[in-house]
């Protein structure tokens, strides 16, 4: 891969750094305790407690995201990035801008 590619990608991988750490912590607001005092109702309390747990759930998934989008940033240089894990096939460019996180091909990725 050029280093143009190499800096697109980088500066994509920046770019969905900034943004997750955004969202992480929007959504570790949004996951404070639903305080029982709070007059909101029988239903819009069981409303709040179920959305609760979905941005829970998109949490953890966001610092998993993180974590990975740290790691490539780390390893974006290394003659090895853009390389399937699995079958040593270069992953096309294209694939790499939209999820510069992948470590594997689309055939080995299904």
């Amino acid at each position: 891969m050029n280093n143009h590619k190499i800096k697109e990608i980088k500066l994509k991988v920046e770019n969905e750094i900034n943004i997750t750490k955004e969202k992480i912590i929007k959504y570790t607001e949004l996951c404070k305790p639903i305080a029982p005092e709070n007059s909101i109702g029988r239903v819009s309390r069981m409303d709040a407690i179920n959305n609760k747990s979905i941005v829970e759930a998109a949490l953890r998934e966001l610092r998993i995201k993180i974590k990975e989008l740290e790691d490539i940033s780390n390893k974006i240089h290394e003659n090895n990035y853009g390389v399937c894990l699995k079958c040593k096939a270069v992953i096309p460019f294209e694939r790499l801008i939209i999820q510069p996180h992948n470590q594997f091909c689309v055939e080995c990725a299904q």
